[in-house]
């Protein structure tokens, strides 16, 4: 809904503004257009009921927007708004608000006494030690169990393993580099001896052979795809489910690079790590985000 016409040179300007915040705060890209772009859907609501101030705003007039929000078509595809899209539209006008507030450009924040449900969140996946043997046993390039290594044995979101430049491993130290992580959080990560032979071996053997692309971002990125380009999100994901679905791991389980992430918590938590040492490990910012894996079912583990 990022383009639908505005008349009203306030909210014009309030949008540009909005814009500009996210962007000082940090927000990814997705997210400085995403937000605005939800904030813009709620002001050409309000003038098409002739509402041309903040002022005027009520927490009525939100709960009216959310009921239209919970009937209206999806744009991409058949069917509503899903619930956690309904869910970033809530967050969108809360920051919105919030912002107005902080800014005083609102006396009342009429989002202080709204609540909206919140969607159920999607399980956390976690493979058991045998299926992650399973996985290394099917792979068929040194690439594949370099990837694992990457996203198990590390522990790497996804995209720190997509940004791993060939200067952010030491070999000899055994020691991995996550420069930019989340929260643009650098940390060391120790690699065990397996995991770096495995990175080693694909280094040495494998990606010495690859054609690289004539860019420097190709020649020193780590991981490479089979164009000799920087190997992105969507290539990580394919490779993973192709070895999910050769090992015959069920269908109807979500299995994500990141379910490798929270693999690797669960097991060390299992095999007597702290929750601090994990939380270091894998580049928490707070105890409470590690803390979630000690609640995983032990029937998931062997």
């Amino acid at each position: 809904m990022k383009h639908l016409p505005l008349q009203n040179p306030r909210y014009i300007a309030l949008l540009k503004e909005f814009s500009l915040h996210l962007k000082r705060l940090g927000y990814n890209k997705y997210s400085q257009q995403a937000l605005p772009s939800s904030v813009r859907e709620f002001f050409y609501r309000l003038e098409q009921q002739d509402i041309h101030s903040l002022d005027k705003i009520t927490p009525e007039l939100i709960n009216r927007h959310y009921e239209y929000l919970s009937q209206r078509p999806n744009q991409t595809r058949p069917g509503n708004l899903s619930q956690s899209m309904l869910q970033s539209h809530v967050w969108a006008l809360k920051t919105f608000f919030n912002y107005q507030e902080a800014e005083g450009n609102i006396k009342e924040n009429p989002f202080s006494v709204l609540h909206f449900p919140t969607p159920e969140h999607t399980k956390r996946e976690v493979l058991t030690r045998e299926e992650i043997r399973k996985l290394y046993r099917a792979c068929e390039t040194l690439r594949d169990r370099a990837m694992l290594g990457l996203l198990y044995g590390c522990g790497l979101r996804k995209g720190e393993a997509e940004k791993l430049n060939l200067k952010d491993i030491s070999f000899r130290s055994r020691i991995l580099y996550v420069r930019s992580g989340k929260g643009k959080k650098r940390r060391a990560v120790p690699v065990t001896g397996k995991v770096i032979e495995d990175l080693q071996n694909y280094y040495y053997q494998e990606r010495v052979h690859i054609r690289k692309k004539e860019d420097p971002d190709s020649r020193k990125s780590f991981m490479l795809n089979r164009w000799g380009e920087r190997m992105h999100g969507q290539s990580y994901w394919r490779r993973l489910q192709y070895l999910v679905r050769k090992v015959g791991i069920n269908k109807s389980r979500r299995i994500s690079p990141h379910s490798l992430r929270h693999s690797i918590a669960t097991h060390l938590l299992e095999s007597g790590l702290s929750v601090e040492q994990v939380r270091d490990f894998l580049g928490h910012s707070h105890l409470e985000s590690t803390q979630v894996y000690t609640r995983v079912n032990r029937n998931h583990l062997i």
